[in-house]
């Protein structure tokens, strides 16, 4: 348990540390290159309101009119066919933000659409996930059979490699095909597909959104929905491998504390018929322990000695077995001896208190 304990903290430093590592080089990257821009659009705005002798009253009116205008250069975004983008994106968690809902009854129904949307996505891309593994470990032991390999089994780092292989080609296969349809450069769509299929979206590209392409491109929108909907589901089949990889390392630190208290859990003390083990210094009862028809009640036989009186204890009958391996420390300090001049030595256990 104190390993889980350090592993823990130590990947929650590492992810602060990395958050920080972030910070700090985007910092370096970005804030230069924001102040220039900032720089400009002032600029670029005293320039206009000098030019056309516009108040700022007005200049605000057209730079909201402005923003508001981009999502229509798509076509009508609530449409079937925006609205079945939309849906998408909302049931993906990507979030771009090009288009959002106004009126009070499309942000509630938006709200209940995603609690019942997301789960369901999530579950079918996992599905999806699922059965692709299947499918590359299938197509792998094939090949190792086909290439008379020792080991035909396929492995986890086969499925990763094929999993990650596969989703690079759909990133680079997708960027290519944006970068022709939306007129980006390549690295830029490649940056666009990447923060789609990682569910991140930023916002900052997004297709579909010129041209009036909802309305006069049905087999473009069709191929973004399929990118998204299929690409998805590559990058769950790679994080089902991950959660497995480390389902598989947590049980095998668990078997590893279980067989470090193998030898302990050899030696069972009982009182009154009752198994007694210790977790953090309390006595705790396991299972009782079957009598002959011949034991005395009172005196139940420990380690050919004599066990006189009950003993008072802290029962927990949901602890795991190896935490009741360690009983015989703790219950052993309990054991007493009471040896009388006249009488052989008896081994007892004193009323204990926890």
């Amino acid at each position: 348990m104190k390993r889980q304990n350090v592993r823990t903290l130590s990947l929650v430093v590492c992810t602060f540390t990395y958050l920080l590592v972030g910070a700090a080089v985007f910092d370096a990257l970005e804030s230069e290159t924001e102040r220039k821009r900032w720089n400009n659009l002032l600029e670029m705005k005293s320039l206009l309101v000098r030019k056309y002798s516009i108040s700022e009253d007005d200049y605000r009116m057209m730079e909201v009119a402005i923003i508001e205008n981009k999502p229509h250069k798509a076509g009508p975004q609530w449409k079937f066919a925006g609205a079945f983008y939309f849906s998408t994106v909302v049931l993906a968690m990507i979030g771009y933000g090009h288009s959002t809902p106004v009126t009070i009854g499309g942000k509630a129904f938006c709200m209940a659409y995603a609690m019942v949307g997301i789960p369901l996505g999530l579950i079918m891309f996992q599905s999806i996930g699922e059965r692709l593994n299947k499918f590359a470990s299938v197509v792998i032991r094939r090949a190792k059979q086909y290439l008379k390999c020792k080991k035909e089994e396929a492995t986890e780092m086969n499925l990763m490699f094929a999993t990650g292989l596969l989703s690079s080609v759909i990133i680079t296969t997708g960027a290519a095909v944006f970068s022709k349809y939306e007129g980006w450069s390549y690295f830029d769509s490649f940056y666009y597909c990447f923060v789609t299929l990682t569910t991140i979206g930023f916002g900052d590209y997004v297709a579909l959104q010129n041209d009036q392409a909802l309305t006069t491109m049905p087999g473009y929108v069709a191929l973004s929905l399929v990118f998204i909907l299929f690409g998805l589901a590559v990058v769950a089949a790679s994080i089902n491998l991950l959660v497995l990889r480390f389902m598989t390392m947590n049980a095998e630190e668990v078997r590893r504390e279980d067989n470090e208290l193998q030898g302990v859990s050899q030696h069972v003390i009982t009182v009154d018929g009752e198994a007694v083990t210790s977790v953090n210094g309390k006595l705790l009862a396991g299972h009782t322990i079957a009598r002959d028809a011949g034991d005395d009640v009172d005196q139940v036989s420990v380690c050919s000695c004599t066990c006189v009186g009950p003993v008072q204890y802290d029962y927990n009958r949901d602890m795991r077995p190896a935490e009741r391996a360690a009983a015989s420390a703790a219950a052993a300090a309990a054991v007493v001896y009471n040896s009388p001049p006249s009488e052989p030595p008896v081994l007892s256990m004193k009323r204990v208190s926890i």
